[in-house]
């Protein structure tokens, strides 16, 4: 979780969130013309903000920054919606793969350290290591060219991922599968890959991975609100974690913290992030030779834990994450000094949509304000063709039932929803932010359907 990251990789890697990965479709196209001054910007990211509360149900904290100065830094919706407690740029969310870029920095200091070398061998830092392992190296794992297979993908990830479970079970697990591609062959967003850097840091510092973190880099940049996250532990303004279901929520399927490990498992602030966004133009941390080897693209668009591209015609250093309850992005635009952090506990909320339309009211560019999607009535004998199993992704299906006039998915496991038509072919969720269209051939024949996410169109094959 979150042109980023393969869109596949992400729906089999948040199954058990039902489809968290919003999908964006506003109607209301923005007037694109140059915003200069904080002022304006303000006015118009509260606009945007409060259309995507009012329509979208977004919950959480947004900063736009620059020059490392808030823009604007404020809290939308409920922390926690029993108590009647506010979001704050206070408020503590969990990062969800955010916390790559942090295990990365973590390898970069060991490895300027004399501790390791990312060009070094992985079975160097691990006993019994399958000979598939053997040519891949530690940059492998950090620029998700290892073909070790993504272990949030497992069929059995949704029923487990509440359970305790120990580096050595795991990384066992990974062990055992085979690889999905040869050593460096092309780049597939794997959480396996940083769950094994975080195995790396440990034997090679001595210390916990958590320790690490919390010596190495929040103690010394004043990040006090940032963290490795335990749910047994009292943490000062944490947020909880939801899930659409109906016209509200309901608290978020629960996580084992040692399930997300270092692919996941870190909490913080939009305030303390931009501590965080700003030693990364220092070489408090690192050299600077080592952040360009950070945020320098290795196959794909994907450096040491970020994504490195180009938006707006603007460079863009950034990355996404999505864990039970909570949506995240951080956004980088280094030659213009801005920057823009989404963190949400929603976790049907696409930070990475919200974060290119702040970024866009910056520059100026067009954007556009959330608007509700309105459904028609559809003649039931009409909707019959689309009924079927659809293939997702090679482990993922997505059933389609008619159901007293009413198209419905279901995803294994998960609970049904409603499709609402936009039209005789497009259909829309209100729980969940995506849409699905379909395509019947001259004969009026449906062998296929295309589910969107965010910016993403997934094909879907219909296979009975």
């Amino acid at each position: 979780m979150y042109k980023k990251f393969n869109a596949v990789n992400r729906l089999a890697a948040f199954i058990g969130m039902c489809l968290l990965f919003a999908s964006y479709v506003p109607a209301q196209n923005s007037v694109a013309s140059p915003t200069t001054t904080a002022q304006q910007i303000a006015a118009k990211v509260d606009e945007y903000m409060n259309a995507a509360v009012r329509v979208d149900g977004f919950s959480g904290s947004i900063l736009v920054a620059r020059n490392g100065q808030p823009v604007v830094s404020r809290g939308y919706g409920m922390a926690n919606i029993e108590l009647g407690v506010a979001n704050t740029p206070q408020t503590v969310f969990r990062l969800g793969s955010i916390t790559k870029q942090f295990t990365s920095m973590a390898i970069m200091m060991l490895q300027e350290r004399g501790k390791l070398s990312v060009s070094e061998p992985v079975c160097k830092y691990f006993t019994d290591c399958p000979a598939a392992w053997q040519p891949l190296t530690v940059r492998n794992l950090l620029t998700h060219t290892a073909g070790i297979p993504n272990y949030t993908s497992f069929p059995d990830f949704t029923k487990t991922a509440a359970i305790t479970t120990t580096t050595a079970e795991l990384s066992g697990r990974l062990k055992d599968k085979p690889l999905e591609f040869a050593v460096g062959e092309k780049y597939a967003y794997s959480n396996s890959g940083y769950y094994l850097l975080g195995m790396i840091i440990e034997r090679v510092s001595g210390k916990s991975y958590a320790d690490f973190l919390q010596e190495n880099i929040f103690a010394p940049l004043g990040m006090k609100q940032s963290g490795y996250d335990d749910p047994v532990r009292i943490i000062k303004n944490r947020a909880s974690g939801y899930a659409p279901q109906g016209d509200g929520f309901i608290n978020a399927a629960p996580i084992d913290m040692s399930m997300a490990y270092a692919a996941g498992a870190l909490y913080s602030t939009v305030e303390d992030l931009l501590l965080w966004d700003q030693a990364l133009y220092t070489e408090k941390l690192v050299s600077r030779k080592s952040l360009d080897e950070a945020f320098t693209p290795f196959k794909s668009q994907y450096g040491y834990g970020w994504s490195i591209g180009k938006k707006f015609d603007h460079q863009e250093i950034s990355h996404g994450g999505n864990i039970f309850g909570f949506s995240t992005y951080i956004a980088r635009f280094p030659a213009d000094r801005l920057t823009v952090i989404v963190l949400s506990n929603n976790q049907s909320t696409s930070g990475g949509e919200i974060a290119d339309d702040l970024a866009a009211i910056v520059f100026g560019a067009p954007y556009k304000i959330p608007q509700e999607r309105q459904a028609i009535q559809i003649d039931a004998k009409k909707l019959e063709k689309y009924v079927g199993l659809y293939q997702v992704t090679p482990t993922i299906t997505l059933n389609i039932t008619l159901e007293n006039g009413k198209l419905m998915g279901e995803l294994p496991g998960q609970p049904k929803f409603e499709l609402f038509a936009e039209s005789e072919t497009v259909f829309f969720m209100k729980t969940i932010k995506g849409q699905v269209s379909f395509a019947p051939d001259a004969q009026g024949a449906v062998t296929g359907m295309t589910l969107r996410l965010g910016k993403n169109d997934i094909p879907a094959k219909k296979i009975k």
